[in-house]
């Protein structure tokens, strides 16, 4: 799946969007990232970054590199505070959680592989070879 395509399916399904971030700020993201040594941003997030700031479906979030605010009332934390305080446990270090769900978070270590990990224990359930299948999945589970 292309990141075009991506966006136009979430599109049609009914997804919000956050603006389109700056290269700066997705270069500030990374160096906080590295400091708590949570894995970087790949490159295909760094380009949904460019394109949209998050996006938020029904319980379904893609936290972005700035707070956004769901439906005028709900913030959603930025990708970075989100992952602050998780670097410290064991399933999590070197990963970042990049996404979540009612069900499930979605994550992505430092070669870019994502994954689906259980929000209780943190054990992976489902790899993703392709991270914009991970996206979509993280957000329409959010919809169900």
């Amino acid at each position: 799946m292309t990141l075009q395509e991506l966006i136009s399916v979430l599109k049609n399904r009914g997804a919000s969007f956050a603006p389109a971030c700056s290269i700066g700020q997705i270069n500030l993201v990374n160096i906080n990232l590295q400091r708590i040594h949570a894995a970087t941003l790949s490159t295909p997030m760094a380009n949904l970054y460019q394109t949209c700031g998050g996006i938020w479906m029904g319980s379904g979030y893609i936290f972005g590199p700035q707070e956004n605010t769901y439906n005028n009332k709900h913030p959603i934390p930025d990708i970075f505070n989100i992952n602050r305080d998780l670097t410290n446990l064991p399933n999590m270090r070197g990963k970042t959680l990049f996404g979540r769900n009612d069900l499930f978070w979605f994550v992505f270590d430092a070669f870019g592989n994502c994954a689906m990990v259980d929000n209780l224990n943190l054990n992976v359930l489902r790899k993703y070879t392709d991270p914009y299948q991970a996206v979509y999945e993280c957000l329409v589970g959010g919809k169900i």
